[in-house]
């Protein structure tokens, strides 16, 4: 049996969107609580999610295309 290979760009972007969510909805409703708490290094760390997301959403659109190469090259296909 094969391994499983799915397309890998909608895991990228999917993780890219829930850091943005995670850090709108900290900005939004926690903003205060985590200023009380000395807890803001939570914001940075979902911007850094979400930039490094499109550094992955890059990677896994090259990912997607060899793997589109290979598949087109494979035998019996």
């Amino acid at each position: 049996m094969e391994p499983l290979d799915p397309p890998m760009v909608p895991f990228a972007v999917a993780g890219t969107a829930g850091w943005a969510v995670a850090g709108l909805v900290l900005l939004v409703f926690f903003r205060g609580w985590l200023e009380d708490n000395g807890h803001t290094d939570w914001l940075w760390t979902c911007l850094a999610g979400f930039l490094l997301g499109f550094v992955g959403l890059v990677v896994m659109v090259r990912h997607d295309r060899h793997r589109a190469r290979r598949r087109a090259r494979a035998p019996g296909s």
